[in-house]
């Protein structure tokens, strides 16, 4: 079926014979035969998979076809405890493996770089050139539990190396390259890799950036690092380069004695970790997040398989760099017989048509995005479904920030009227979703479409008691197998304690700001420390964002609450299409479309106007960090920004004063 804008409709329904064949519904036959019950709905399904978490994680384990020993032992062990329960203690697996298994689809993954280098890497050769880079690692005496770091752009040697490291037990941790030094510092520096492998630059909106200056100030500063490897991107400069930096290596001669070696899969525990993530660290130095192998592929592949309808043989794109989780997301893709599609590069090369180009050539069958990417897409005027083919293409998903209703409206319509469009919803925090799609399911305007399966999810009022139809906090009630193993250098967790476990004892609290609506998906009205509360009514961010987002002068907008006469007003700051001024008349009509749309109580009391808006690496808008600004206290960690000269626009603004 296709969109239907009536407002009592779902926008999409899927065609029950196209549903029927989905990897969705062939788990819930699988799961009505290993339960024994008959789970008419998805409902019914998530209940099952909420109410017997072993029975429902090792049915995805077999459903997906894990590679490795699941053990004789229990699934799960202390269910009670959270944190503190523990998952398939007695199973062994290699993470690498599984990615790299045999299926029926020959290419491994595609990459275009916006400066126009397009290469094909197929699986033999991603399989080969893992064993050269896992031999060189261990030859420069890296083993399991050590770190590789990688400061990247999204590149096929990006792939090779977190493979290389997976394969060895090394725990894999990056970076994209533009970040700064401090913020590179901030991250790296906490976690001690001893292999740094970096690039020689990177392409920006038609621009080639040399890392050369960053890698020289770097390189003294990370002692821990033995190993520099440098990968060429710019042009074959990387052995004059690599003469010039202590302990440097260009990434030809780091893998050339080892052009026969071969895999070697040595199995690890279940929670051997994989990754070190980073939170966005506006407000203070960045926690290093651990996550572990076996609960990292069981989620990507149930999230893959079944909520996304990834199959062998698709093709699976993400917008993403090396510093946002979905790099992480879609690299596991590859577990699914998917081949990868990397793109490196701004997505508004050509007009923004370089990514459409890039789905129509490459018959792209999932498009993985933003919301802000949707909202400039929309505002270049392009409308892909009338200039491309995108009959490959059944799968969209956003997340980044919350997916307002206007823009399903538009995806609609100007992208494909046929199309799974999935608002999805997690973090750096689990490495994956809380709330996100399912191919079996209507897409309703404005909604993420399910909480995930195995997840128990609810929303709480500020009481801890679970409620439908209104505002409340996003919490987790049970232990699930991708929790982190724990923060890095927090060896009694108490970092880690804090930051999920203070607010509901036992209980994960995420952060978001959220309700469940009446055909149980949900909506996202944004973080919950950023959120409103004027005269003591909590309004979400996203509220507002919606009703500005409407109007065609505006390119972008950022509220705060500012603390004023014992109470918070609502100020909105607004960045304007280029060459128009805030007049009186716009911040009329501002104020009225938020009253009609909203209610008065989102009506701000200061509507200001800004040449930029502060956003972190993966494209948040940093509500806390201007907050901060404008109330005169420091921002700990401007090296986690990406534009970080954008907050002097908030300093010392005369019209907040009165």
């Amino acid at each position: 079926m296709t969109h239907d804008p009536r407002p009592d409709r779902p926008l999409w329904v899927p065609d029950p014979t196209w549903s029927s064949a989905t990897r969705m519904a062939a788990f819930a036959a699988y799961a009505r035969t290993v339960s024994g019950k008959a789970l008419p709905a998805y409902a019914d399904l998530h209940a099952w998979s909420v109410e017997q978490p072993e029975t429902f994680w090792a049915a995805v384990w077999d459903f997906c076809g894990v590679l490795g020993e699941r053990g004789a032992g229990p699934v799960l062990v202390g269910a009670a405890k959270m944190p503190g329960a523990t998952w398939f203690p007695d199973a062994r697996l290699n993470f690498a493996q599984n990615l790299l298994r045999d299926c029926d689809n020959p290419e491994a993954l595609v990459f275009w770089g916006e400066n126009k280098v397009k290469r094909s890497v197929s699986r033999a050769e991603l399989r080969q050139r893992v064993a050269q880079f896992a031999a060189a690692l261990r030859q420069a005496g890296v083993g399991p539990g050590d770190r590789v770091a990688a400061y990247l752009p999204n590149l096929p040697e990006t792939l090779v190396a977190m493979l290389a490291a997976a394969g060895i037990g090394a725990v894999f941790t990056s970076a994209s390259p533009d970040f700064g030094v401090q913020g590179v510092l901030d991250r790296f520096g906490q976690t001690e890799p001893k292999v740094l492998v970096a690039s020689d630059g990177y392409w920006y909106n038609g621009k080639a950036i040399g890392l050369q200056p960053k890698l020289a100030e770097l390189a003294p500063k990370l002692p821990s690092v033995r190993q520099l490897v440098l990968v060429p991107y710019l042009g074959d400069e990387t052995e004059a380069l690599a003469s010039a930096l202590p302990n440097a290596v260009s990434y030809a001669h780091f893998i050339a004695p080892h052009a026969t070696a071969r895999l070697e899969w040595t199995p690890f525990p279940f929670d051997q970790p994989l990754y070190i993530m980073y939170s966005s660290g506006t407000t203070g130095i960045p926690k290093c997040i651990v996550h572990g192998a076996g609960g990292t592929l069981l989620q990507h592949l149930k999230e893959h398989q079944l909520h996304t309808d990834v199959c062998n043989s698709d093709r699976l794109f993400y917008f993403t760099t090396c510093g946002w989780m979905m790099w992480n997301w879609l690299a596991t893709g590859l577990a699914s017989g998917a081949t990868l599609l990397l793109y490196d590069g701004s997505p508004f090369v050509d007009g923004g048509r370089i990514l459409w180009d890039y789905a129509q050539t490459e018959r792209m069958s999932h498009f993985g995005t933003s919301a802000k990417y949707l909202d400039a897409l929309i505002k270049t005027g392009l409308t892909p479904k009338e200039e491309y083919d995108l009959s490959a293409l059944r799968v969209m998903t956003s997340t980044g920030s919350p997916l307002v209703p206007e823009r399903f409206d538009d995806v609609y319509a100007r992208i494909k009227a046929d199309l799974q469009l999935s608002s999805i919803s997690g973090g750096t925090d689990l490495l994956s979703c809380f709330v996100l799609g399912n191919p079996t399911l209507p897409v309703w305007r404005g909604e993420i479409q399910c909480k995930g399966l195995g997840l128990a999810v609810e929303v709480w009022d500020e009481d801890g008691r679970p409620v439908r139809g209104e505002k409340g906090e996003l919490v987790c009630t049970r232990p699930f197998p991708c929790m982190p193993v724990g923060f890095w250098n927090d060896p009694e967790g108490a970092k880690y304690r804090a930051a999920y476990f203070e607010r509901f004892p036992g209980v994960w609290h995420h952060g978001d700001f959220c309700e469940i609506t009446a055909h149980d998906g949900l909506i996202i009205h944004g973080r919950s420390d950023a959120t409103l509360n004027p005269g003591g009514v909590r309004i979400g961010t996203a509220e507002i964002y919606r009703q500005v987002e409407k109007l065609p002068e505006v390119l972008e907008a950022l509220v705060i609450g500012q603390d004023w006469e014992d109470d918070v007003r609502v100020v909105l700051f607004v960045k304007l299409q280029d060459g128009l001024e805030l007049n009186g008349e716009l911040i009329d009509r501002i104020k009225r479309t938020i009253r009609d749309g909203a209610t008065p109580r989102h009506v701000p009391a200061k509507v200001l106007q800004v040449t930029d808006i502060p956003r972190t690496k993966s494209g948040k808008i940093v509500e806390l960090a201007v907050r901060h600004i404008v109330h005169g206290r420091p921002v700990k960690n401007i090296e986690a920004l990406a534009n970080p000269e954008a907050l002097a626009l908030f300093k010392d603004r005369d019209e907040l004063r009165g």
